[in-house]
């Protein structure tokens, strides 16, 4: 509940506030009053420590305005200058992905979330869990981005979490690994060899980090999930595929984090389960 103060308390605060926008702002009073559409003399007024006198709703619109503070904050309804945009700017961005969730960005996003849980529903097979192989099958046809940069981008990415003290945990739908295992889908046309060196370093690389690395296997039949990125409480990403779309705020963060653990409580093949999976999906390499 909004605690009510008294009307010249509030004036008071709407001084000091106006008399702080002002100097950040940079304009004076005289421009300010043209800015609004009044005389100096009301500035003036509103500003006096001693004047009880609270604007009316179109000038107090129009500070606001002018200032580039919102009308709540200078009302002391809010503890935050910040205009609604301003706000809506801060917690959702879109940043551009040159082709999938493997880049500097994405490193820099990782060392942000230093020390805390990150949280990935890849597009394909985490790229970061892909071999020299698989990366340069991938990448070729793609603009932009060569596959010598995908493979130090993964790299990279791969030596901080082997290195830093975050959990990682990995949700990928069943029909991911099947698919890879017996080149359907998308991974028509990849040879058997480089589908089985796959296998065998994805084997390698749960013995080395779990449990600090988990993987979970989703049925998508039942559950759904967009490639997305949790990095710890404070930052989830969606992969749109040339962008990211990032959130800040902390009911989007969590909202998207609720959604992740439910594929993990859900999850058909949990993370101690796997080997044993990808030796028989190994098989079918051949």
């Amino acid at each position: 509940m909004r605690q009510n103060i008294d009307k010249r308390v509030r004036a008071r605060l709407f001084a000091r506030r106006l008399e702080a926008g002002l100097e950040q702002s940079g304009l004076n009073r005289s421009s300010l009053a043209r800015a609004v559409g009044v005389n100096r003399s009301t500035i003036s007024q509103l500003l006096s420590p001693d004047s009880a006198r609270l604007p009316n709703a179109q000038v107090a619109a129009g500070c606001a305005a002018a200032l580039g503070v919102s009308a709540d904050w200078l009302l002391g309804l809010s503890d935050r200058p910040e205009q609604v945009a301003e706000l809506l700017a801060a917690s959702v961005s879109l940043t551009e992905a040159p082709r999938a969730l493997v880049d500097e960005q994405i490193l820099a996003w990782h060392r942000e979330a230093a020390g805390q849980k990150i949280r990935h529903v890849p597009a394909t097979l985490p790229d970061i869990l892909k071999t020299d192989a698989v990366l340069r099958w991938e990448y070729a046809p793609h603009l932009g981005r060569t596959t010598d940069q995908a493979i130090g981008a993964t790299e990279d990415t791969l030596n901080y979490l082997r290195q830093a003290p975050s959990d990682y945990e990995i949700a990928l739908p069943l029909y991911e690994l099947h698919s890879f295992a017996h080149g359907e889908g998308y991974y028509r046309g990849l040879d058997r060899a480089a589908r089985r060196e796959q296998i065998d370093r994805l084997l390698d690389l749960h013995d080395q980090l779990y449990p600090r690395l988990r993987i979970y296997q989703f049925d998508a039949r039942r559950l759904y999930s967009a490639p997305l990125t949790v990095f710890g409480m404070r930052l989830a990403a969606l992969y749109l595929g040339r962008n990211y779309l990032a959130f800040r705020d902390t009911e989007r963060v969590n909202a998207i984090r609720s959604h992740f653990d439910n594929l993990v409580r859900e999850a058909s093949v949990v993370s101690r389960d796997l080997p044993q999976m990808l030796g028989e999906l190994r098989a079918c390499c051949g």
